[in-house]
């Protein structure tokens, strides 16, 4: 008889971004240490289906993971930090379940019964949580949101249910807290996660782990006082000061203890930890390199890092494996309106990328910027929406001044840019694009092949537009050779410049599958391009 799944369930308190999801990651990192088989999955009260249409500048990234699902940005984490890739089994939104329970009650299911929160969403919740579980050793759930909020409570209670449904020897509760640091009295309260434990509690769940955030290091007493309002065992607490690093938080935690903790309490066996390569990792992540190298990411969500949080960690990993001190500069797409404002952007640094992005807003400052960076020799990565901007200024440079995308100009004449032919009728909605894993054949005698070292590689997706093969005769005219496409030929998959030390786009996104022990092959030819320049 196979031996049942072991769940942990992350929820938090108190106040929103206080790192549930590094967190999660985190313990999911140390046990998959230990050797046991580990998945994650991130349960998210929001009622929209998935993370296709929320808006980046507020909800950062949408993450692709390879079975084409749009995702919150935390399985980006989950993935970089246990170097495995996640399904759509990992996402789950509360537009997903409802829409389930509600087709199910339309075709009869329920047998006439009154369908209710109470036992049916919660119920279908929890199948939701098992199925993602299956053949894992242990599957950690991250529930969004704060404990209170109205639209966690389903999740909340559907949790407490799975707790008698599998037994209680078969799940842990684990609850991510804060605690703010008064400087008048130089001291560290507890009350707010005094509160927030009591309002779990009140909701039926005693947690057994507490993880509680803080901006420096808490007062020594901390724990004691958490312990004894709390009714967690002081070693079932662990203190989460800032770190210079997220990857640092893993070994932390195991500072701690709290992972002999979890496998202790949830009965699991369990190996040495081996955190030899991860050790590296940090390592590399905190040393201190003489080298700058500074690059400019010509972005149109300017709201928070979140909105390019895979973007900015493959820079990162591709410049700490080259020993570099790399600082990223935002450049507002938008103000870039003719080429003097793309030179005293551009002029001094090292290298600029333009990620992805959808709508007209910001589009031309990132055809100006690719321009730039084609005229004047500057490394450029283009990240999808990148690589189409990079073939748009290609084709204006070489005098086509009418070059456009279908997304800027329906009916220009030049629409080098333009929808995929399955996508002309499609409706702008959730789900509809060209998403996750498709294979890419690379140019033996191209940048393309001496970075990734091999012809034939699969890279995740996320876009409706691409190049219009009508002009593809025309790129090497442009001082662009099409170096990546589909085995059949018919899509774009990479560009690079003619001549050029390194100008290189593709229509995927290379970010999603980066990772800090191992950086993406074309961000890290990127950084040694930019190092060099």
């Amino acid at each position: 008889m196979a031996k049942p799944t072991k769940f942990i369930f992350v929820t938090g308190g108190v106040l929103s971004g206080l790192g549930k999801g590094i967190t999660a990651a985190s313990i999911g990192n140390l046990l998959k240490a230990r050797g046991l088989k580990v998945n994650l999955q991130k349960c998210d009260p929001y009622l929209n289906v998935d993370a296709g249409l929320l808006n980046p500048r507020e909800h950062g990234e949408c993450f692709v993971t390879k079975d084409g699902a749009e995702t919150d940005l935390d399985l980006g984490h989950y993935e970089r930090f246990l170097d495995q890739e996640m399904t759509g089994n990992s996402s789950l939104m509360s537009g997903r379940v409802l829409r389930k329970v509600i087709e199910d009650e339309r075709d009869g299911k329920y047998d006439g019964e009154d369908v209710q929160i109470i036992p049916h969403l919660t119920a279908a919740i929890q199948d939701y949580i098992i199925e993602a579980g299956k053949d894992y050793d242990v599957h950690i759930v991250e529930i969004g949101g704060t404990v209170g909020d109205y639209e966690s409570l389903s999740f909340i209670e559907a949790i407490r249910e799975l707790g008698i449904r599998v037994g209680l020897d078969n799940c842990l509760y684990v609850h991510v807290v804060y605690l703010p640091y008064l400087g008048a009295s130089a001291e560290t309260k507890t009350k707010p996660a005094q509160n927030s434990v009591r309002e779990l509690r009140g909701l039926g769940i005693a947690p057994d782990i507490l993880v509680a955030r803080s901006e420096k290091l808490a007062n020594s007493g901390s724990k004691r006082k958490l312990s004894l309002f709390s009714g967690v065992a002081e070693e079932a607490i662990a203190l989460l000061p800032n770190a210079p690093s997220i990857y640092e938080v893993p070994l932390t935690l195991e500072d701690t203890g709290i992972a002999d903790v979890i496998t202790k309490r949830l009965g699991v066996k369990a190996k040495k930890p081996h955190l030899k390569e991860w050790r590296s990792v940090v390592k590399q992540a905190t040393a201190k390199y003489d080298q700058k190298v500074t690059i400019g990411v010509v972005a149109k969500y300017m709201d928070n890092t979140d909105t390019y949080m895979s973007v900015f960690e493959a820079l990162y990993a591709a410049g700490i494996w080259n020993g570099v001190d790399l600082k990223i500069k935002w450049i507002e797409a938008e103000k870039l309106k003719k080429e003097s404002d793309a030179e005293k952007a551009i002029k001094n640094l090292d290298g600029i990328v333009v990620p992805g992005g959808f709508g007209t807003r910001g589009l031309e400052g990132k055809i100006t910027a690719a321009q730039y960076a084609l005229k004047h020799k500057k490394p450029y990565l283009g990240l999808c929406l990148g690589l189409q901007m990079g073939v748009i200024a290609a084709a204006r440079n070489a005098g086509l001044k009418d070059a456009t995308t279908v997304e800027l100009n329906p009916t220009g004449k030049h629409k080098v840019i333009d929808y995929m032919e399955n996508q002309r009728s499609m409706a702008n909605t959730g789900g509809t694009m060209r998403l996750g894993n498709y294979p890419c054949q690379i140019a033996k005698d191209s940048l393309a092949a001496r970075v990734y070292g091999k012809a034939n590689i699969v890279e995740r997706h996320r876009h409706r537009c691409e190049c219009n093969n009508a002009y593809r005769d025309q790129y090497e005219k442009w001082g662009i050779r099409a170096v990546g496409t589909s085995p059949d030929d018919n899509l774009v998959e990479i560009i690079e410049g003619v001549n050029h030390p390194f100008f290189l786009a593709s229509q995927f996104h290379p970010e999603f599958l980066s990772r800090p022990n191992r950086p993406h092959p074309m961000f890290d030819g990127f950084v040694k391009a930019a190092k060099s320049n």
